[in-house]
């Protein structure tokens, strides 16, 4: 009987699975109109709130600036206005789909001046939480590359998918990083919860059950977000309330990364493509 037992296992998690797929893919044929514009929505959250807060805290930004790099108050308010300028102008084009390329390339620069000049590439959970926006600015591109190319659905183009599909495996490596900062090991419970995670992280990357993963994550990742990071909780004038913050809006753009591989798949370097020649 026991052998018995061990002989079934494989089959039943194959059934549960399955039903899962089935399910997924019912939530994203009844959300298939709204499921795009809700991850670029989420996806783009992190530059409309940082954007807004350079606007609010233009003096203390400015301030930090000049006397970090010591560069003076003018060159600190040029860097603040780029950073307002240079977040919510590409936003608004990408949300327009408007030059859609040259906006993920403005925003791209933004993340990457903003790492130098608050010293996050030496921060190990700073660095992750970059690559992972990063990763999420290539899956937009991604995202309007293919949307570009439906439009021409009926001619024949035999290369067409093969650089979404590149764009698409380096936004899947890049955008989970950011769960990796999440990792705590801090009791059996959230072993159990970061272990499943990693799981999840890890399919998300090689490109296995793709969908489901990405959505199982989302799910997750959403629980963490509004259980840890709970800054509507705190005093407006407290600092931790914008730490908490920005954690909040950083892990809200690496769900709408998460949407986006669930409404886009895995694209051609995937272990779920390659089984369809299997």
């Amino acid at each position: 009987a026991a052998p018995a037992r061990v002989l079934y296992l494989p089959f039943a998690m194959d059934h549960i699975i399955g039903q899962a797929d089935d399910v997924a893919d019912n939530i994203l044929r009844q959300t298939k109109g709204i499921l795009k514009p809700l991850a670029r929505a989420c996806m783009l959250s992190t530059f409309v709130e940082d954007g807004i807060r350079m606007f609010y805290q233009w003096n203390e930004q400015t301030s930090y600036i000049a006397s970090t790099w010591n560069c003076g108050r003018t060159i600190g308010s040029m860097f603040v206005l780029f950073n307002l300028i240079g977040q919510l102008l590409p936003v608004a084009m990408i949300l327009l789909r408007k030059r859609v390329d040259i906006a993920v390339a403005i925003l791209g620069g933004v993340v990457l001046m903003q790492s130098i000049a608050y010293h996050a590439l030496w921060d190990f959970h700073f660095f992750l939480k970059n690559l992972s926006l990063i990763g999420g600015l290539i899956l937009l591109l991604a995202e309007s590359m293919d949307t570009g190319k439906n439009m021409f659905a009926g001619l024949p183009d035999v290369n067409s998918s093969k650089p979404t599909s590149v764009l698409q495996l380096a936004g899947r490596i890049l955008i989970v990083l950011l769960y990796v900062t999440l990792v705590k090991f801090s009791s059996p419970m959230r072993i159990i919860v970061d272990l499943l995670g990693l799981v999840l992280m890890a399919f998300v990357t090689i490109g296995f059950k793709t969908k489901l993963s990405a959505l199982a994550l989302v799910c997750l990742l959403m629980i963490e977000n509004v259980t840890f990071n709970r800054f509507w909780s705190l005093p407006s004038n407290s600092h931790s309330r914008d730490f908490l913050k920005y954690d909040f809006f950083q892990t809200m753009s690496c769900i709408g990364g998460m949407l986006l591989v669930v409404a886009l798949g895995p694209g051609g370097h995937s272990v779920d493509e390659h089984k369809k020649t299997w």
